[in-house]
């Protein structure tokens, strides 16, 4: 089984990024543990609520928790391949490495464009003003995101999602992924 993680901050691409290569594996969406937190306690799914559920879980059970419960989540598949969507802090994602390889795909977009998105998508649990976006974001960086995306092992800007589908699908076939850095626009040659 490969297990590959997609982060970034809210905005940035990642849905979109899977999306283009959900036929290769299934997506677990980490942002989805914490909305059935919601659901189960009978919370409605605003941003202000899902963040506030995300940090007493944080403050409760630790700070890699809904890692764990994706590794719950996780075992019980029997694909090959696995995508992780949403990963916050560098807790969760040395929960992943203690199972599989892990290699981390880290997506960069503009802020200008990241508000943009976000303002246009109906989510229910999405900000609706530039000010809540970015308490968003800082909300984010202190479950510890920039040090993940500054981690990567692949990172892919703004739209340049055209080449993952190739390379993930010419990966998903070898025993192992490839770990690979790099700092140009793209993708690194293998996965």
């Amino acid at each position: 089984m490969k297990v590959i993680g997609f982060c970034g901050l809210p905005g940035s691409g990642k849905s979109t990024a899977i999306e283009s290569i959900k036929d290769l594996g299934i997506v677990i969406t980490m942002g989805d543990v914490i909305r059935n937190e919601a659901k189960n306690r009978n919370i409605e799914p605003t941003d202000q609520n899902l963040g506030e559920i995300a940090k007493k879980l944080r403050e409760d059970e630790g700070d890699d928790i809904i890692a764990k419960k994706c590794v719950n989540l996780i075992q019980s598949k029997e694909e090959n391949v696995i995508f992780i969507d949403g990963i916050r802090s560098w807790y969760e994602v040395k929960v992943f490495k203690s199972y599989w390889k892990f290699p981390l795909i880290a997506i960069k977009t503009k802020k200008k464009l990241r508000y943009k998105r976000i303002s246009e998508r109906f989510r229910p649990d999405d900000p609706k003003n530039r000010t809540k976006i970015k308490g968003r974001d800082e909300r984010e960086i202190e479950f510890g995101l920039k040090k993940v995306i500054k981690k990567y092992d692949i990172r892919i800007y703004e739209n340049k999602f055209d080449k993952i589908y190739k390379i993930i699908q010419e990966n998903s076939k070898k025993s192992t992924i490839i770990r690979c850095r790099t700092a140009s626009y793209g993708l690194c040659p293998r996965l």
